[in-house]
């Protein structure tokens, strides 16, 4: 990373992002919203690069934001200790075999706190036979001194050796919960902080009632945990391989009360507020809930019309964003019939702009 990492760097950027924070949302909470920091270095469990061949030699980059200049990375200081001593490692090793740094234009990892780690290899060529002998030959040497996994992607193309996936281990209020994180799929990024966000809806809604309707649950990283508050938890996703990873996640934690199911929030909204007949909600048995409580995680985009609309209908609402100006405008018509009881900056992103939120509302 070009830019210099330091506690004062750090607590200068954070100070500017609560100022910002506390400006813009402060006619819906007057009071100090909860702030969550950010270790300064080894925060992040995802990093991906560009690679350079130059000559003999091969190495990460990435470019400038602002001069769009490429340079190079030998090191990634906000990226967790596993990835750093990965990256130097594995293109040594690369480089002295053709099959395997011949066309390689781009390395991602996908890491941990449980310390495994995934690597995906992409190129612009076929992956044949003697690239599958050799990435096994490789990951058998890495084994050594990593819990490691290899995918390979070309154009139309996908191989394995041997999963596309880390088992994390996240502790949650002295529990160790464990989630399928499937490479180039959605995962919260920085796993501390992640783990910061779930103890905080944990704690907002400790006194809640009946059950728990969640949107965009992706791989059931609240979902899991929060079914501890609640009798039953009903939670949507429309990634295929988000709901698959959150059925094993189910599984290996041994929760009997959480279920998910393949539907965006969209369709679930129509057939919450119309009664749309849809087969994908066959056998789920809806009329039974005694939905109290509503939490959201949509995209940067936000929530639609119609799912603040249904979401409005919920006594409690948890509602945790990673777009400040989209969020903003939910409030705006949220406030109708909520109030902001309490508000949260999680630093999930140092050293950038960007801002994750939580913000818990009840009926007025």
């Amino acid at each position: 990373m070009r830019q210099q990492i330091s506690q004062s760097l750090y607590d200068e950027q954070l100070a500017v992002k609560v100022h910002e924070f506390k400006n813009r949302f402060q006619r819906f909470f007057q009071e100090d919203p909860d702030i969550y920091t950010s270790a300064i270095h080894h925060f992040r469990s995802r990093a991906e690069f560009r690679v350079w061949h130059d000559g003999d030699d091969l190495f990460h980059i990435m470019f400038d934001q602002a001069t769009k200049e490429k340079y190079r990375v030998d090191q990634f200081p906000i990226a967790n200790e596993t990835i750093n001593a990965l990256m130097h490692r594995l293109l040594d090793e690369i480089k002295t075999i053709p099959i395997l740094r011949r066309k390689l234009f781009q390395i991602d990892y996908l890491s941990g706190m449980s310390g495994e780690i995934v690597v995906s290899l992409l190129y612009h060529k076929p992956l044949c036979e003697e690239w599958k002998t050799a990435i096994t030959t490789l990951k058998s040497k890495l084994s050594i001194d990593f819990k490691i996994n290899f995918v390979g992607r070309a154009r139309k193309q996908k191989e394995l050796v041997d999963n596309d996936f880390i088992i994390e281990k996240l502790p949650i209020k002295g529990k160790e919960y464990l989630f399928k994180h499937v490479e180039n799929s959605f995962t919260q990024p920085n796993a501390k902080i992640n783990c910061d966000m779930i103890e905080w809806a944990l704690e907002v809604t400790s006194n809640a009632e009946n059950d728990l309707l969640e949107l965009y649950c992706g791989a059931g990283n609240f979902s899991l945990p929060m079914a501890q508050n609640f009798g039953r938890v009903v939670a949507t996703e429309i990634s295929r391989t988000s709901v698959d990873a959150a059925q094993y996640n189910i599984s290996v934690n041994k929760i009997d009360n959480v279920d998910i199911l393949r539907m965006s929030s969209e369709e679930f909204s129509d057939a919450y507020l119309n009664g749309k007949q849809l087969k994908r909600l066959e056998g789920s048995d809806l009329a039974s809930l005694n939905v109290s409580t509503v939490l959201v995680d949509p995209p940067r985009a936000g929530l639609d019309s119609d799912t603040v609309k249904m979401i409005s209908r919920f006594d409690n609402i948890v509602y945790i964003s990673c777009n400040p100006e989209t969020l903003e405008q939910n409030l705006h018509d949220l406030a109708e019939t909520h109030e902001v009881k309490r508000l949260a900056l999680f630093d999930q992103f140092p050293y950038t702009h960007h801002i994750e939120s939580g913000v818990y509302l009840t009926r007025r």
